[in-house]
């Protein structure tokens, strides 16, 4: 299997049962506050820190405009979507070996978890070659190292792709990889399910226009990348899913070297939501060659 971590920071999954039992799901469209991009006030190029900031320095300089946006329910319509045109896939009936306790454990993460992403990336795309980089278990609970991001965004920028190659395969295999199709894909899945809390919403690649994207400089703390934040425009279509289930995988497609899509995507408070309701989720981020 073609595996290779960088840079993951996660929370474990908690241990006990949290899965969303017993509670209303809300269906349907829905009217909610997205977060997009607001300029930095001093016209600097954007920037934002994974991990803390140095003394003095803000975590980001760049801020949000909310929006009150129609998010429609991808809830029977997931065979109307595909990744080459759309820049997302809605995947059931997904059959795993992982259990809650898989996801505890790194190893566990990688040893079971791992294979099975792949293996689906290849049914689901077609691709040569797949290669699994990094994973973020996200938690909607006080004092997440890493909680759901609300704010719209995607993953990586055409800059950040080739770098991504170039960080992750040897250089005599980057320069052939980057002459053909290449693709970063997350896959995204719920561990508490069904999702209520803070679903994801996210966007029909056709709708948003190139310009409504900015490169933000995503500051690591051995090297930075790019990612992108993504400006309101009129047109734009946001969908969600509606309490995600365990045997449900969604793709987003945050670059593809052929066609040019990508999928903004975000948290979001749905204000339907239950209080007490949680969210737990894993990502895991794929190359995708040919």
């Amino acid at each position: 299997m073609a595996t290779q971590t960088t840079s993951t920071t996660h929370d474990t999954a908690t241990t006990h049962d949290a899965t969303n039992t017993n509670i209303n799901i809300p269906r349907g469209p829905v009217t909610a506050t997205l977060n997009f991009y607001h300029p930095p006030a001093d016209g600097s190029k954007p920037f934002n820190y994974v991990e803390a900031p140095p003394p003095g320095t803000p975590r980001q300089n760049f801020g949000n405009t909310q929006r009150q946006v129609s998010i429609d329910d991808l809830r029977g319509h997931e065979d109307e979507f595909d990744l080459d045109t759309h820049a997302f896939a809605a995947l059931r009936g997904i059959k795993s070996h992982a259990t809650r306790q898989t996801f505890n454990d790194e190893e566990a993460i990688q040893r079971i978890y791992y294979p099975e992403v792949e293996q689906l990336l290849l049914n689901a795309t077609g691709a040569k070659k797949i290669l699994l980089f990094d994973h973020t278990i996200r938690l909607a609970t006080p004092g997440a190292a890493r909680a759901p991001v609300n704010r719209i965004h995607i993953d990586q920028t055409a800059s950040s792709a080739v770098q991504r190659v170039r960080l992750h395969l040897p250089a005599s295999e980057a320069e052939d990889a980057l002459k053909g199709r290449y693709r970063i894909i997350n896959v995204w899945h719920p561990l508490n399910p069904p999702i209520v809390a803070h679903p994801l919403a996210f966007a029909d690649s056709t709708s948003v226009p190139d310009e409504a994207m900015v490169a933000v400089e995503h500051r690591y703390p051995e090297r930075s990348g790019e990612t992108a934040a993504v400006r309101y425009t009129e047109g734009q279509r946001w969908w969600y899913w509606s309490g995600m289930e365990e045997g449900e995988r969604l793709l987003l497609c945050c670059f593809d070297s052929e066609g040019g899509e990508r999928v903004p995507h975000s948290a979001f408070v749905d204000p339907r939501s239950e209080v007490g309701s949680t969210r737990e989720s894993i990502e895991v981020r794929a190359l995708v060659f040919g």
